[in-house]
């Protein structure tokens, strides 16, 4: 009887997260969430350099100093790492770009702003490598899948904002001479064409940028 009252946990009802509590079992959450975002963020200064096929638990786990074990457990597949990758750059960039400009009037002022955060998130590179999407979309743009289909939902996410951005600084879209999808495309490729002279050195690479906006809204007007 003795060893009966003195059994393991699960004889009381609590069971081993009653044995620790809750608040252990919070704490152990919450590193593993910072755990998981410190590697998704290093993966991404990986994979603005080598592409989100570069990327591996091995490296990873070398690089942070982490077990291997570790990062498997955190991710499960090099799928996952390469999505959690893809989403913190995402999150970054709406840090750096997106939400900024957000003080600005909607329309032409926003667009400017946008501009003007987007030249500052390339020549000052947030990611190792420059533009995380510059560097992975032409990879998985011909690749069904998940990846593909992040990448693509941040791309458009990014057109859309453009595009909402020139609807405003005409006011009717319906009726302005401006086709503000389409421009806002060309913006796209321009920023894209952009993001590559910088990293090559063209010092006049922003400035180019500035006047293709200022081209798009003197349309508009």
């Amino acid at each position: 009887m003795e060893s009966e009252r003195h059994g393991p946990e699960r004889d009381t009802g609590r069971g081993v997260l009653g044995a620790e509590g809750p608040e252990v079992t919070d704490l152990r959450l919450v590193r593993g969430a910072r755990a998981r975002q410190r590697v998704a963020r290093h993966a991404v200064d990986i994979a603005s350099l080598d592409g989100l096929d570069g990327l591996s638990i091995g490296r990873l786990a070398t690089d942070l100093g982490l077990s291997k074990s570790g990062v498997q457990t955190l991710f499960g597949t090099k799928e996952n790492l390469q999505l959690a990758a893809a989403e913190s750059a995402h999150r970054e960039f709406e840090q750096a770009v997106v939400r900024p400009a957000r003080s600005a009037p909607a329309g032409a002022a926003r667009l400017r702003a946008l501009t003007e955060h987007w030249i500052a998130y390339a020549q000052a590179p947030l990611f190792t490598g420059g533009c995380f999407w510059s560097a992975n979309l032409p990879a998985y743009d011909s690749r069904p899948g998940a990846v593909r289909d992040a990448l693509l939902a941040h791309r458009d996410a990014w057109l859309k904002l453009i595009d909402e951005q020139l609807r405003r600084a005409v006011g009717d879209g319906d009726s302005a001479p401006l086709d503000a999808e389409l421009a806002a495309f060309q913006m796209d490729a321009v920023c894209n064409a952009a993001n590559i002279a910088m990293r090559l050195g063209d010092d006049g690479a922003a400035g180019k940028v500035r006047r293709v906006v200022e081209g798009f809204l003197r349309d508009a007007r």
